[in-house]
């Protein structure tokens, strides 16, 4: 066992790090809650059914983390990073601090793209890189960045429209 959570902190810690610094962009506070998620790993590692890739999940409890740093911190959310605040599959939306109106809104904008744009979408809420994307679906890294930057401002008009 103790083999196993040296090698999933060897090979998903700069990954997990990268992902909050990406949500909190402070360093001391990304590493703070990466540490978090290891320990959370460390406790839950038993209870891993496999239904979903190890990272998958990594990324599932750093996005966990993020929201109880945020929940203490403010209960106001940033439409910019609205993104980042979300599971892809919209499950957790309905908690604190998520009203279930913000969850409708993004369901529908979401809803009514082709498949493509759902699953990059998802993807890179699940933390995989524009690279793991790309190289998933066949396309180049800047495509996916553009489909997935031009949905969230798709989705942060809508909000903005709808007075979130």
């Amino acid at each position: 066992m103790k083999a196993l959570l040296i090698e999933l902190f060897d090979k998903y810690y700069k990954d997990v790090y990268t992902y909050l610094y990406g949500l909190s962009h402070d360093a001391s506070l990304s590493e703070d809650l990466t540490q978090e998620v290891f320990l959370e790993v460390i406790k839950s590692i038993a209870s891993f059914r496999g239904d979903s890739d190890i990272k998958t999940w990594l990324f599932s409890i750093a996005r966990h983390r993020w929201y109880a740093y945020l929940r203490g911190k403010s209960r106001q959310i940033d439409a910019d990073s609205i993104h980042d605040l979300h599971d892809a599959n919209f499950i957790n939306l309905s908690m604190d601090p998520f009203p279930s109106q913000l969850e409708e809104a993004i369901q529908v904008v979401v809803s009514e793209e082709p498949e493509l744009t759902k699953q990059v979408f998802k993807m890179r809420l699940d933390g995989y890189s524009y690279f793991e994307i790309a190289a998933k679906h066949g396309i180049s890294e800047s495509s996916a960045r553009v489909i997935f930057f031009r949905l969230k401002a798709k989705i942060k008009k809508f909000l903005e429209k709808e007075g979130f």
